[in-house]
């Protein structure tokens, strides 16, 4: 059995009922996402996140299937919403893809076949006799685990709501290829590896395939992401951009 893990995951294992969890504090950000980059957006986060954060749409595949990522930093390992003391910049929305850590959901390989079903994972360096039991002695869900893995499994559909929404735009022909420089105290910073929407090609868009996308609601998300482009250049004016080093000047998201 293979366990694939999230971005940012070191090590994961199924959940099982007699699990005890170190839960993150409300004023603590887990110390791996101080170095992610980008992360993972799902459908209805389109909205809060893109008053905050670029969103881009990258792809592993080689543009078979593509996914959408809020970008958090103009280089590799550079998070520009961690803030001084180690907490994500109050100010800005939260992603759900932090919120639900240590817990995420995987597909299991099993003789290198995906099983259909994902299950509840969980970070195994949050495991600890120290932490909190999330089932009763019977076996039962304790009401903190019950809010918590609503969202986990909440979070998990709108990841395969926006996956579908990807894969409608890229059979529409939507998406370009772009990068993004910066010159920073002569040093040029490139991210490279990102799409967007191409607007010329959403306004040549024939009509049949327009009322396509309106019906999947897509349009908003569209117009959310055009909107949200802007705030690269909120990433160059946040004060920790000109605090670090750079220690790779070329970064690219996939």
């Amino acid at each position: 059995m293979k366990i694939e893990p999230p971005l940012g995951y070191e090590h994961i294992t199924p959940l099982l009922k007699n699990h005890k969890v170190l839960l993150p504090r409300a004023e603590e950000t887990p110390a791996i996402f101080h170095r992610l980059h980008a992360m993972p957006l799902s459908l209805s986060e389109f909205e809060p996140a893109c008053r905050d954060y670029p969103i881009a749409f990258v792809t592993s595949d080689g543009g078979i299937t593509f996914r959408a990522v809020v970008v958090l930093g103009m280089q590799v390992k550079q998070n520009l919403f961690i803030l001084t003391d180690g907490m994500w910049d109050r100010r800005t929305y939260l992603p759900a893809y932090v919120r639900r850590y240590p817990f995420c959901m995987s597909m299991i390989m099993v003789d290198d076949e995906a099983q259909k079903e994902r299950i509840v994972c969980i970070e195994e360096s949050a495991l600890h006799e120290s932490g909190e039991r999330l089932y009763d002695e019977n076996g039962k869900p304790l009401l903190q685990w019950i809010v918590l893995e609503k969202m986990i499994f909440d979070f998990e559909q709108d990841l395969v709501r926006c996956e579908s929404l990807c894969q409608l735009i890229a059979e529409l022909k939507l998406f370009e290829p772009f990068t993004m420089k910066a010159e920073v105290d002569g040093f040029t910073m490139q991210l490279e590896g990102m799409h967007r929407v191409s607007r010329s090609a959403l306004e040549a868009l024939p009509a049949d395939q327009l009322r396509r996308l309106m019906s999947a609601g897509g349009l908003e998300k569209i117009y959310s992401h055009l909107l949200s482009l802007e705030n690269f250049r909120r990433l160059l004016n946040r004060r920790s951009f000109f605090a670090i080093t750079p220690p790779n000047r070329q970064g690219e998201l996939n």
